[in-house]
């Protein structure tokens, strides 16, 4: 079996349509940047609200990548 490490970071994604949208996007964007993305957990979902009307969808994302030898 071999040795593995990851690292985990803490995400937030935000779209003005839907909180799957929001994670997606967080997602998205970190994969531009990063390599070996693995694992992605939703911790926590809201919303801002603007004048009583949501206006933004937000996702905290946890996203894991593996560590190159």
């Amino acid at each position: 079996m071999s040795e593995s490490v990851y690292k985990v970071i803490e995400l937030v994604g935000s779209s003005d349509e839907s909180w799957e949208k929001a994670a997606k996007n967080a997602v998205d964007t970190a994969a531009k940047s990063l390599k070996n993305l693995r694992i992605a957990e939703v911790n926590k979902l809201d919303m801002r609200v603007e004048n009583g009307k949501v206006v933004d969808f937000r996702a905290r994302v946890s996203l894991s990548f593996k560590y190159e030898d």
